[in-house]
């Protein structure tokens, strides 16, 4: 039995590493908690950011359904608008690569060049306070 003894001694310095291994880790759990608490945060904001881009969308898709029965404007200008911007589904997919994609000049220089200026504003504004803003 005694020649267990330093056997007994190995084990408790064993447990003594695992926990300057958990004060260690204190730190990571620290991080850990704040990541956790942060999530509420990231929902809201994301379902902010959500709501603000169906809005737009929708937007466009009322004012843009005027011009695809327009006859003033080219046949590839109408059929542009209503492959980006014809339906909600589609409106929102748009709205959402110009957010996000950093090409929103595809989705926009057609619209105010061949439909009408004023829709310059309008992605102006969006593109100032969404992307630069809420990001």
């Amino acid at each position: 039995l005694n020649v267990l003894r330093p056997f007994r001694f190995l084990r408790l310095l064993r447990t003594l590493r695992v926990l300057r291994a958990v004060r260690t880790f204190n730190k990571l759990k620290e991080l850990v908690d704040t990541v956790a608490a942060s999530f509420m945060a990231l929902f809201w904001s994301i379902l902010l950011l959500a709501i603000v881009m169906l809005m737009a969308a929708l937007f466009l898709c009322q004012c843009l359904a005027s011009s695809l029965e327009d006859e003033l404007l080219a046949p590839e200008t109408r059929a542009w608008v209503f492959r980006m911007y014809g339906t909600s589904t589609r409106a929102c997919y748009t709205v959402f690569e110009l957010t996000f994609s950093g090409g929103w000049p595809n989705y926009v220089r057609t619209l105010v060049e061949e439909v009408h200026n004023g829709y310059a504003v309008f992605f102006f504004s969006y593109i100032v306070l969404v992307t630069f803003a809420m990001f």
